[in-house]
């Protein structure tokens, strides 16, 4: 992983947890499987702690590390890293996905229930107006009493929203292709197509993976749908929207949106989407930042401790699941 990462997912308690479970060696901390200085060690290595900045785990890298069998992420997708010859190999994966899940959701529930009382655009009318209060007719639409949310993906964020959701006196719809009207009403949600969803809803919640399947899934016809003065958010991966139709619909105000992600990213800096009223833009910070990074690496340390007792892991991920993660 990239070493800045390091202290914040094992603070000194957990990591002395950790090496009381694996016998690890803190101060080795690399970026590339190809310097021969390591070669002794991972020649010797059979676990990998891994986390943001980690190098492609290629058929060179497991030559390197021939008794490698278990990867422990400390980060959410395992994309960048894994190859077909670590399935071929049959390592072990686990992923700290589902940890990484929940600050999503919580920034993804913060961002619903301002959009429903319309603060990003009241916010914006209050500093040009000079502090003067709104008048009536401007809260007429406001609130969140009834307010329809329509969730892309029942992906582990879009799982944890609908949970963070349900206290609330919300009309919670769900499209996502794999979910079937069962597990729908199981998760207490009415089960739509996408165009429906977007068509009926006030505020949409994109949370599918980022896969061939979903590229651009919100292109210039599907936004159209939305209706007039709803919301956007999406904390997923830019590449799901058409990033053209996109800057159009927000530049002719008739949509309102809350991105934490962006294509590209970050935007260039012409990007009229800094400066427009209806666009509420964040850095890419709904998934773990600063304090958060420990629940990433009490993730690895819980499935270590499941490692050495022989139990199976929690989080593993497998091969088939790539289809439909992130």
């Amino acid at each position: 992983m990239a070493p800045e990462h390091l202290p914040a997912l094992f603070p000194p308690r957990l990591m002395n947890r950790l090496k009381s479970i694996l016998d690890i060696d803190e101060s080795l901390v690399i970026q590339r499987f190809d310097q021969e200085s390591l070669a002794p060690a991972l020649a010797e290595t059979e676990i990998l702690v891994t986390g943001w900045g980690v190098p492609h785990l290629d058929a060179a890298a497991l030559a390197a590390a021939p008794r490698l069998r278990v990867v422990l992420h400390a980060a959410g997708t395992i994309r960048s890293m894994i190859s077909d010859s670590c399935w071929e190999r049959g390592l072990l994966v686990s992923s700290a996905a589902h940890a990484n899940a929940l600050p999503v959701a919580e920034y993804t529930l913060a961002v619903i229930l301002l959009a429903g009382k319309n603060a990003f655009g009241l916010r914006e009318s209050m500093r040009t107006a000079h502090g003067l209060p709104p008048r009536p007719t401007d809260l007429a639409a406001v609130g969140n009493f009834g307010r329809r949310v329509g969730i892309i993906g029942a992906s582990r964020v879009g799982r944890r929203v609908l949970e963070l959701l349900r206290p609330f006196n919300l009309a919670i719809c769900l499209s996502d292709p794999y979910v079937d009207a069962i597990e729908a009403a199981r998760l207490g949600v009415e089960l739509v197509s996408l165009e429906e969803l977007l068509a009926s809803s006030d505020i949409v919640s994109l949370h599918a993976p980022d896969t061939p399947q979903t590229y651009r899934m919100l292109d210039r016809q599907r936004l159209a749908t939305i209706p007039d003065g709803a919301t956007l958010i999406n904390t997923s991966r830019g590449a799901l929207i058409d990033p053209e139709a996109l800057t159009e619909e927000l530049t002719s105000g008739r949509l309102n949106a809350v991105l934490d992600v962006t294509e590209p990213e970050p935007l260039p800096r012409n990007s009229p989407l800094y400066y427009l009223p209806n666009v509420f833009l964040t850095p890419h910070i709904a998934g773990s930042l600063g304090n958060e990074l420990e629940r990433l690496g009490r993730a690895v340390v819980q499935e270590a401790e499941r490692l050495v007792d022989g139990l199976p892991l929690l989080h593993q991920v497998v091969r088939t699941d790539l289809d439909r993660i992130a």
